[in-house]
């Protein structure tokens, strides 16, 4: 257990975990240092911490190619990566400068469900 839930960020993956039970990891990510303020996993073979700095860059690069394309108004709500077996989620805060990384097995998890807790807990990071 990488989180204490005296801060928001550990509030938040407390707060994930007890809506999804099952899930594998989960982590609160700072988008500007791409480091994690909070983490969790169930499984030995998948490390937050690691996957933070990685999918930093996945949001940053979505970012350079958005204003590559002059989509101003525009921003990312979140980013799905399906995978074989498990379903990657990255649910960004309002202001865009913290992420939700969340793992789920693709079979046991109700893609809607998952959206929708990270959306209801990523507010609390506003």
């Amino acid at each position: 257990m990488a989180y204490s839930v005296n801060n928001p960020a550990g509030k938040v993956i407390q707060d994930v975990i007890d809506d999804l039970p099952s899930l594998l990891a989960v982590a609160v990510v700072d988008v500007n240092s791409g480091m994690s303020l909070a983490s969790h996993s169930n499984v030995q073979n998948i490390n937050p911490d690691t996957a933070a700095a990685y999918n930093t860059e996945v949001v940053k690069q979505k970012q350079k190619a958005m204003a590559a394309l002059k989509l101003g108004g525009e921003k990312i709500e979140d980013i799905l990566i399906s995978l074989t077996n498990q379903l990657h989620l990255l649910k960004l805060t309002e202001a865009g400068n913290k992420f939700i990384y969340l793992v789920v097995n693709a079979r046991d998890t109700n893609l809607a469900i998952a959206r929708e807790v990270l959306r209801q807990h990523a507010a609390q990071l506003n």
